[in-house]
């Protein structure tokens, strides 16, 4: 007689892949001391990159909230916002190039918006690039909605540019 073997459950998949699948990014509250590493990965994931500088004055106020993803000690991905009067903009999120396609950004962004609820945030804002298909899919899928749009906003080489699209979504 024939017998199928049974199909892994979660659990099972999840204990696989502990100890032969490949390690999943831990992800923390980042501090002034990771201004450098964020700075890095800002400027390999976007045009024109923060320095150091405006990484560690952003993660020195305290209106400002954001979260890094690592991989041992290497940062693969953050996010942060600035909070004022209940209300949250999500000023920049990044993924390193190894790391994207694998729900890092998603990961990333529940996170921040349930810390942003527990600190009391009603209406998250954020601007995104009209020409970025893979962040505005992201936030589709987030109950992001748009509420506005800033026609060339983002300069492209030779003259082109690109809408910002302003996107908005509730907590509570």
């Amino acid at each position: 007689m024939f017998f199928r073997k049974p199909v892994p459950t979660f659990r099972h998949h999840t204990l696989f892949a502990r100890f032969f699948g490949r390690p999943e990014p831990m992800l923390t509250e980042a501090s002034a001391r990771d201004a450098a590493a964020l700075a890095s990965l800002h400027g390999a994931s976007f045009r024109r990159g923060w320095s150091e500088d405006e990484f560690e004055r952003l993660l020195l106020d305290r209106s400002v909230l954001a979260h890094r993803a690592t991989l041992g000690h290497r940062p693969v991905g953050f996010i942060i916002s600035r909070i004022a009067a209940g209300e949250a903009e999500i000023l920049s999120v990044a993924v390193a190039r190894g790391q994207q396609g694998r729900g890092l950004a998603r990961r990333l962004l529940d996170l921040h918006l349930r810390r942003l609820a527990g600190l009391g945030v009603r209406t998250v804002f954020l601007e995104v690039d009209d020409d970025n298909v893979a962040a505005r899919r992201l936030y589709a899928r987030s109950a992001f909605r748009q509420v506005g749009r800033r026609d060339g906003y983002y300069s492209r080489p030779g003259n082109a540019s690109s809408a910002a699209l302003v996107l908005r979504r509730d907590l509570g």
